[in-house]
């Protein structure tokens, strides 16, 4: 069995080895578990968000940077590559986890979402029974997505929740607005397009190997901005390719639906959607999370599906203001 754990540790250990180089800082906490920021206080970098999100792919992935050209538009972006889709994407990388731990004042409690591999040992979410995966490891590494970096409250409670030891927990930590969080969010390209094939009925174990390319987006000033950059860089210039295995059928009947642009949404920036809906992102349309274009190859038959489309224009007046 795969543990995407003990696969995520050895690229863990290479962060914490490198730290000062990746502009990172590492931190052991005196319940033993370690704390890795990566763009709280520490400035971070583009390869400590290459490394995190391999990190949250449970090291089944790579990912890679690379210059995108639309119709005359050049941005930096990633390329990501994934073996075992459904366990490195959705039963690692998914942010699935709503962390929150109280404390004794309001203002103590601390709430982000993890992704990573730490999930698969919690195994709490529905999707764990839909791909008949649980990971089995003595190491919870977990990925979150915040402003304020977790102190040994946080670590005792997720070793708790993974049946582990305080000092085999290990926090990466990120906010949105910095350079790590514009990596990580902008490799998560193959893993929004795979959740959205689960949430329209495809059998997502069928799915053999997933590719996708996704700009980078520009650091924001704040948070909440950057929530709709980094949103907005996969929604319109997002583009994943899947290799599938079984039955033509099935594919042409949920195509169409894969693509951001299958959303009522579409078109509108995601910040401005976000404001719209009063800060509740359950009342977004679900049909906008995933990527603008979406190939699938179906290895039995060699045929090829696609959908969706890069709109330059479109690219050009929301990720470039």
């Amino acid at each position: 069995m795969i543990s995407v754990n003990k696969r995520a540790y050895e690229i863990v250990r290479c962060m914490i080895d490198d730290a000062e180089a990746l502009s990172v800082s590492c931190e052991r906490l005196q319940n033993g578990a370690t704390v890795i920021d990566a763009g709280v206080m520490a400035p971070g970098s583009l390869e400590a968000g290459r490394l995190f999100s391999e990190i949250c792919l449970g090291g089944l992935g790579k990912v890679g940077f690379c210059r995108l050209d639309f119709d005359g538009i050049s941005l930096p972006g990633v390329t990501v590559a994934v073996n075992h889709p459904t366990i490195s994407c959705m039963g690692s990388q998914y942010a699935g986890w709503a962390l929150k731990v109280k404390g004794e004042n309001k203002s103590d409690t601390y709430f982000a979402m993890g992704s990573g591999p730490a999930r698969a040992l919690y195994g709490k979410e529905p999707i764990y029974q839909d791909i008949g995966y649980r990971d089995q490891a003595d190491i919870a590494i977990l990925a979150l997505e915040s402003r304020k970096l977790p102190d040994e409250r946080v670590a005792q409670r997720l070793a708790s929740k993974c049946d582990v030891d305080a000092d085999h927990v290990y926090l990466l930590v990120a906010p949105t607005a910095s350079l790590v969080g514009s990596v990580q969010v902008a490799a998560r390209v193959v893993e929004t397009g795979l959740h959205k094939m689960h949430e329209v009925g495809f059998d997502i174990n069928r799915v053999v190997s997933g590719f996708g390319t996704c700009p980078l987006a520009f650091i924001a000033k704040k948070d909440l901005k950057a929530i709709g950059r980094t949103n907005d860089t996969v929604l319109y210039a997002g583009q994943a390719w899947y290799t599938v295995k079984g039955d033509d059928h099935s594919i042409e009947t949920v195509i169409d639906k894969l693509p951001s642009s299958a959303s009522k949404d579409h078109g509108t920036p995601f910040y401005e959607l976000f404001k719209r809906y009063d800060g509740d992102f359950y009342k977004i349309d679900p049909l906008l999370f995933s990527p603008a274009e979406i190939s699938i190859n179906n290895m039995n038959s060699g045929h090829t599906f696609h959908a969706g489309q890069i709109d330059p224009a479109l690219i050009r007046e929301i990720l470039l203001k």
